[in-house]
């Protein structure tokens, strides 16, 4: 069952849901639609490696807009820091940015009950293609939570993407035991 509209708003009036800048015209039926931050990311190796912590450096997308190109991976931040308190979060893709060839998350779509923070997409794209800073890139879909939380993500001692900044964050990978 996905949250409608009304109830987004009853959660946010509770404060179980928080999304800020929250601007009512971006409430659809069942969505809420977040924006592209003005900060993209790229992964200073060619080569990652799961076991080693692999860099990142930030740019800005000017205000003529950025082209991102299919041979290299983006990380991208929503404009919207979210919480999230008693919901499973979902982020997708509009159905406008995936007629565009692009691709905001490889896997990851699914937030935790807890999670509070900027949403970095896991961005790649078909062909050559502008994006520019605050445009609608994907919306977020909330999800009611069968049971009782133990433990929420922004409570965990080894939640490592809690509180995220609105600047993309790379892969934690490397700090699991493996």
């Amino acid at each position: 069952m996905i949250l409608s509209d009304k109830r987004i708003l009853e959660e946010m009036d509770k404060g179980t849901i928080k999304i800020t800048p929250f601007v009512r015209e971006q409430l659809g039926s069942n969505s809420y639609d977040v924006h592209l931050g003005s900060t993209l990311a790229v992964y200073k190796q060619r080569v990652l490696d799961a076991k080693k912590h692999n860099e990142i450096e930030f740019f800005e997308i000017p205000e003529e807009g950025f082209v991102l190109q299919p041979d290299q991976f983006y990380l991208g931040v929503t404009q919207e820091y979210t919480e999230t308190h008693v919901h499973v979060p979902f982020l997708e893709g509009k159905s406008s940015t995936g007629r565009l060839g692009i691709d905001i998350h490889a896997t990851a779509g699914k937030g935790d009950v807890g999670f509070c923070g900027n949403w970095t997409l896991e961005i790649s794209c078909k062909q050559p293609v502008r994006v520019y800073k605050f445009m609608p890139i994907g919306q977020l879909i909330y999800f009611p939570v069968e049971g009782e939380i133990e433990v929420k993500y922004n409570q965990k001692k080894n939640a490592k993407y809690s509180g995220q900044p609105n600047k993309p964050v790379e892969s934690m990978m490397w700090k699991n035991p493996f």
